[in-house]
């Protein structure tokens, strides 16, 4: 007897992240073409947004509620504590009842921005090690990765790539920093992200009087190794973001503030407060389609989050990025708008200002290269969805947990 297969999704999706529900969502419309028969569910950060969203059951990723809160009381670091230890049985357990585990992107190699090793690296690494053990295959796909200077983070995510059963990377950069860090990434492949696979907006602005400019922002703190200095870059980053917007309004144009996260929602209104002027709004995004549709409505996009910046990209909009990281540089380059990148801790208002109105200058080639990017990143993830398959879903007929399947209601 053939039984379907069971296919598990892991990440911090439904927490509020859109560009992490995104990933999911390709992922999704990838099994569901073509793999209809898979039998689907997720351990996750935010379950019951993504049984509701996705229409797949969903549980939650960790025991303990307040795992990702500073922990103050001696009730809530106990509570951390065993909710470690909980964690290893409760993932091992979800774990064995699958065919295969996939990770939809993110950025759950890297360390960008702040994090703890206890937290999301745990998780990851008790996820890869369950599956060795089990023999379930797990899948990093699509994912991204950078250099680690924190030791104990460091360890857990080489160990985890070490141990999953297939890797796939976003850029050149992620799969470089996996060799640095100790990890055979010869077989790995790079393929674009996995949010250019969701469908396309409808064509934007190509033509016209000036209009509308959306600015991408983030609650910005530098990286896991800026801790010291997170007040200084924060205060930095803002001001130099409110500045370009309130100069921006001076002139007359229209500025609609994007977000990627719900955490980014408290920037927004401080730049409301700040400019505090009818031309300035803020949208109420809560996919990545909606992203991209407010992209594709704008003249040019300025944004933070790589999400932000994926989406003005896949909607064919000219694009200046505020990066905080390698991988917005590598976006961009692959994009073809590598000349249009800015550092987000050290915004020089004067510059983003030439930088911006360069980009503007040159929209409608810029918009003809978009195009032809998207089409090449649309032939990209073709190939990498035809990988997965083959790694994952091979022709033949066998079923490693026929008998646990059997004996599960």
């Amino acid at each position: 007897m053939t039984f379907p297969p069971r296919v598990g999704l892991f990440g911090l999706l439904g927490s509020g992240n859109l560009g992490n529900d995104g990933s999911l969502e390709a992922v999704l419309g990838y099994l569901r073409a073509e793999h209809p028969g898979a039998v689907v569910d997720a351990l996750c950060g935010g379950p019951e947004a993504v049984a509701a969203r996705y229409g797949i059951p969903a549980t939650r990723l960790h025991w303990y509620r307040g795992e990702y809160r500073t922990a103050s009381r001696v009730g809530s670091i106990a509570g951390k504590g065993v909710g470690k230890l909980v964690d290893a049985v409760r993932t091992a357990a979800w774990v064995r009842r699958h065919d295969v585990v996939i990770v939809p992107g993110m950025g759950v190699l890297e360390a960008t921005l702040p994090l703890r090793p206890w937290g999301f690296p745990y998780a990851l690494f008790l996820l890869c090690a369950s599956g060795r053990l089990f023999g379930t295959k797990v899948a990093l796909v699509g994912v991204g990765a950078a250099a680690i200077g924190d030791r104990a983070t460091r360890i857990l995510v080489r160990r985890s790539a070490r141990l999953a059963a297939y890797r796939s990377y976003r850029d050149p950069l992620s799969r470089d920093a996996m060799r640095e860090m100790g990890v055979d990434t010869a077989r790995d492949a790079v393929h674009p992200d996995l949010a250019f696979a969701l469908p396309a907006p409808p064509a934007g602005r190509d033509s016209g009087p000036p209009g509308p400019v959306c600015v991408g922002v983030m609650d910005f703190h530098g990286g896991n190794d800026d801790r010291a200095r997170a007040g200084e870059i924060h205060r930095r980053y803002l001001d130099g973001t409110t500045r370009f917007v309130r100069t921006l309004v001076e002139e007359g144009r229209p500025v609609r503030l994007l977000t990627g996260d719900g955490c980014d929602a408290r920037v927004v209104d401080t730049i409301l407060e700040a400019v505090d002027s009818p031309l300035v709004s803020a949208a109420e995004a809560t996919s990545l389609a909606d992203l991209m549709e407010e992209a594709a409505a704008a003249d040019t996009v300025v944004a933070t989050r790589y999400h932000n910046l994926v989406c003005a990209l896949k909607a064919g909009t000219p694009t200046l990025a505020l990066s905080y990281a390698a991988k917005s540089d590598a976006l961009m380059a692959r994009m073809g708008l590598g000349s249009y990148c800015h550092p987000a801790r050290e915004i020089d208002v004067d510059r983003l200002l030439e930088q911006f109105r360069a980009l503007e200058q040159r929209s409608a080639p810029l918009r003809r290269i978009l195009a032809e990017r998207n089409r090449l990143a649309a032939r990209q993830l073709q190939d990498q969805f035809g990988a997965l398959t083959a790694a994952l879903f091979p022709a033949e007929d066998h079923h490693p947990h026929a008998r646990t399947r059997q004996e599960t209601p």
